[in-house]
């Protein structure tokens, strides 16, 4: 797939939600090329995690001898680790990153997500590749990192459009990446993480020529252990309220989110007997409609409609695909409940644009170390939780069978965060 006109497209994006440095707001010049890079580097990481979605269920079913539902099960088990080390790890890397830049944290994250994928390549148990998830888990922290770069040097009145900015780069990764994955499973089920190793490694190669830093060494905070490990990083929530309720809505809203790389992929097999390439092209449509939401609507509705009234739209939107994905009884209501999802994208940028308002500029990348490992939290318990739910619904003795009741539970846990940002945010009208 031919990602030109995308790039090009990311260029402008770019030139037009991130304005020169505001004279009220102590922003460091940033060279042109390093907004873009940041823009990439998301691409990169989301295209080179893309690229194994369709693949790494299947490859855990082959070491389980083809059993869904004891595949399942491993599958959460892989989540549930992945996000246990972003977790642990993402409190600290934020911290790093404001003492010592964000320049190193990103570079190193991207040399050891490209490291882990050659281990990945070349394991052949279960009990290997498990660690490569672990390590994967631990390195791929470049996201949190980005955020914070973006909170560097873009005023706070633009963010949520820079943010979207984010959204839309996580978007082109999902067009691009699982459609590739897909294709490439056909050739054979390892090279997509040969792939996917060559994009991590030439994307820390690009960063280490391109990327400046953001954060000035008068703004760096001094390295704090104690503030660095989860539990001290989720303390700094408490000091705004605002921030520590709005934190609970993304909490919610992770925690639903994980039923889609827990058991879509089963699923699809499932329910609608698709393949990794049907899964990698459905998910390919998933980034093309979420990146024409973040892309083309983020910056212009949500100034529309306001930061609260859009993170409440777009959380609605999300309770709504999921019931939708659910009860689908065939793949074609599957797909048709995407473009719906896809407007859920205007929560996310908005919750980030509502919480950095409220935190210091010396503090943001601490602030997105905490919003990652409550993220992760959400991460631990998700892939669980789900695959235990999808394998209790298939089963034989199940009392009920229904598939989609991971959907459903998704919808309920959106439907609470509608709720509480309602609450939280109703004096911010």
């Amino acid at each position: 797939m031919d990602c030109a006109p995308n790039h090009i497209a990311g260029l402008v994006l770019i030139d037009t939600i991130i304005p020169p440095p505001s004279s009220t707001v102590a922003v460091p010049p940033v060279r042109r090329a390093a907004l873009v890079f940041i823009f990439i580097t998301v691409v990169l990481d989301v295209l080179a995690l893309g690229v194994v979605i369709p693949v790494l269920p299947h490859l855990i079913e082959r070491f389980t001898g083809g059993d869904i539902g004891s595949a399942a099960l491993w599958v959460g088990l892989f989540g549930t680790v992945f996000a246990l080390m972003q977790f642990l790890f993402s409190p600290l890397q934020g911290a790093l990153s404001d003492r010592f830049g964000r320049r190193p944290v990103i570079l190193l994250s991207n040399l050891g997500l490209g490291l882990d994928f050659i281990l990945m390549a070349l394991v052949n148990t279960l009990p290997l590749l498990f660690i490569g998830r672990i390590l994967a888990g631990i390195s791929s922290a470049s996201f949190s990192t980005a955020n914070a770069y973006i909170a560097d040097v873009v005023p706070a009145e633009k963010r949520a459009g820079s943010y979207g900015m984010i959204g839309a780069a996580f978007g082109l990764g999902f067009i691009i990446g699982p459609a590739m994955g897909g294709y490439l499973s056909g050739i054979d089920l390892r090279l997509p993480f040969w792939v996917a190793a060559g994009l991590s490694l030439a994307n820390f190669c690009y960063g280490w020529f391109i990327l400046p830093e953001s954060l000035p060494r008068e703004r760096r905070a001094p390295f704090n252990l104690r503030r660095a490990n989860p539990v001290g990083a989720l303390m700094l929530l408490r000091r705004y309220p605002q921030v520590l309720g709005l934190a609970t809505v993304l909490f919610f809203s992770q925690l639903a989110h994980y039923v889609l790389n827990s058991v879509f992929v089963l699923y699809a097999d499932y329910r609608y007997q698709w393949g990794p390439q049907q899964v990698g092209y459905t998910l390919a449509l998933v980034g093309a409609s979420n990146a024409m939401v973040q892309a083309g609507l983020v910056r212009r509705v949500v100034p529309w409609l306001g930061e609260r009234k859009a993170l409440l739209a777009g959380l609605s939107f999300g309770v709504m695909g999921f019931v939708l994905q659910g009860i689908a009884p065939n793949g074609t209501w599957f797909l048709i409940a995407i473009p719906l999802m896809a407007l859920w994208g205007f929560a996310g940028p908005s919750l980030q644009a509502l919480m950095t308002r409220q935190v210091a500029l010396h503090e943001q990348g601490r602030l997105q170390g905490a919003v990652a490992s409550l993220a992760s939290v959400a991460g631990i318990f998700g892939p669980y939780v789900f695959t235990h739910v999808f394998a209790s619904f298939i089963g034989e003795r199940a009392a009920w069978h229904l598939p989609g009741a991971p959907f459903l539970l998704s919808a309920a846990l959106l439907a609470l965060g509608v709720m509480l940002a309602w609450w939280v945010t109703r004096r911010s009208r």
